[in-house]
């Protein structure tokens, strides 16, 4: 039977996530990290730049993913940044400096000398990371694998309850990767997985084990499993959660709740167009309020202010090693 988790429990699972799930002590203050998640790149950038000169390694990596990603190549400025947060001993930043490609930059002569080869990137990453992998540590495992690209780090990483390694088992299995003599065998272990990576608190998980108990008829589990990702702040689950509790469509059977549904919908309108879901959310925003009377959306208001302060910030959870 599938083991549900009460909002207490969540909390308490939601703390192994990156910082850009905690709340900002000061409300007029956004972290960059939370920008960052909310797809609002121009803010994060901004945000980060100040941050980041105080020194602290992952504004200073995630500034570098931004600039990596919008140049598509490892620009001199992106550099700059994963070389500042790597000798503040960042694995990631040491990770995506072993990755780096410098084929655009050779072709228009823009390639500033590395501080260190790829290779002795990776080397200083595993010095760090392996000696904690071999004490068993979930997300040193994960490291591992990362740097490797062995799947047998990964698994172990899995096994030891990093939900976010069971996370991309799941997903590799369900690719192909693995062997399974037995038929079904397979879909089980992908199943396994998703479930347990979503009884870890990963939101993305959950979006993907909803799939299978659609496939299994599972409707009980579903509205359960689907409002407890909306309550980790992932965006495609609030909006869903949304949408099917305000009946906009009615297919998982909830209790109509109009009030909530519009308040998640109003929160949706605070990412504008990051994603492209901004025309999605005014137009059922529309369609639910049509169904309201003022004194409702009145309240939907609260509602939206409440649950902004009771809950993470709004994500889209983007994969902190991007490529």
């Amino acid at each position: 039977m599938t083991r549900f988790l009460t909002w207490p429990l969540l909390i308490a699972l939601f703390s192994w996530a990156e910082p850009s799930l905690a709340a900002d002590s000061a409300p007029e203050k956004v972290s960059g990290l939370v920008l960052y998640n909310q797809l609002n790149i121009n803010a994060a950038t901004q945000q980060l730049q100040i941050e980041s000169n105080d020194g602290n390694s992952d504004f200073q990596y995630y500034l570098a993913e931004i600039i990596r990603k919008k140049s598509r190549y490892m620009a001199p400025e992106a550099q700059h940044w994963y070389e500042k947060a790597a000798e503040k001993d960042n694995i990631y930043a040491m990770i995506q400096l072993g990755r780096h490609k410098n084929d655009f930059c050779q072709k228009i002569g823009n390639c500033p000398p590395f501080k260190k080869t790829q290779a002795e990137w990776f080397a200083q990453a595993k010095g760090l990371v392996l000696p904690k992998a071999q004490e068993g540590d979930p997300e040193s495992l994960y490291l591992m694998y990362e740097i490797t690209l062995n799947r047998e780090w990964l698994e172990k990483s899995a096994n030891a309850g990093y939900s976010l390694a069971q996370y991309w088992m799941a997903v590799s299995e369900r690719q192909g990767e693995g062997f399974f003599l037995i038929p079904g065998k397979r879909d089980a272990s992908v199943k396994k997985w998703l479930l347990l990576s979503s009884e870890g608190g990963y939101p993305k998980a959950m979006m993907d084990y909803l799939e299978i108990l659609h496939r299994e008829g599972d409707t009980a589990s579903i509205r359960q499993w689907l409002e407890l990702a909306a309550r980790s702040g992932y965006q495609v689950a609030v909006s869903s959660y949304g949408a099917y509790i305000s009946h906009t469509p009615d297919k998982l059977d909830y209790p109509l709740d109009l009030v909530k549904g519009n308040a998640l919908f109003t929160l949706l309108k605070d990412l504008g167009d990051a994603g492209g879901i901004g025309r999605y959310v005014e137009r059922k925003g529309e369609e639910i309020r049509e169904k309201m009377t003022p004194a409702q959306i009145e309240d939907s208001e609260r509602i939206a202010k409440e649950w902004k302060t009771t809950h993470p910030p709004l994500s889209f959870f983007p994969d902190k090693l991007g490529y």
